[in-house]
């Protein structure tokens, strides 16, 4: 909860859930809305794309460190390895921000 990576994504479930929000209460033609979805997608892009690979290249770091330094003080410290997510982790945040701003925008239901 207090870390990055893993399954769901909080970071797609949060921007997802912004972004439903947003097309509940405002609908989908106010301007907001392409900001909130373009700002999703790049949130969730960067999350299986880039932060994704820094993770796995830190995996290939950490190996090559303990492997040539091993015994010595420096392979004790490990580079972060879980950073990014699968398409599946992205795709199941992004389901559970479409629950939650459903949920907790049944009163804009009540006012359209």
């Amino acid at each position: 909860m207090f870390a990055s990576g893993g399954m769901p994504s909080s970071h797609s479930a949060l921007c997802t859930a912004l972004t439903t929000s947003v097309a509940i209460c405002h609908g989908v033609a106010d301007s907001l809305f392409p900001v909130c979805l373009g700002f999703s997608l790049i949130v969730m892009y960067d999350a299986i794309g880039v932060r994704r690979h820094a993770g796995m290249q830190a995996e290939v770091l950490n190996m090559i460190v303990e492997d040539l330094f091993q015994g010595h003080p420096i392979s004790q410290r490990k580079l972060k390895e879980l950073l990014g997510h699968t398409p599946s982790q992205v795709f199941a945040g992004a389901m559970l921000g479409i629950v939650v701003a459903c949920i907790c925008c049944q009163g804009c239901f009540v006012a359209i």
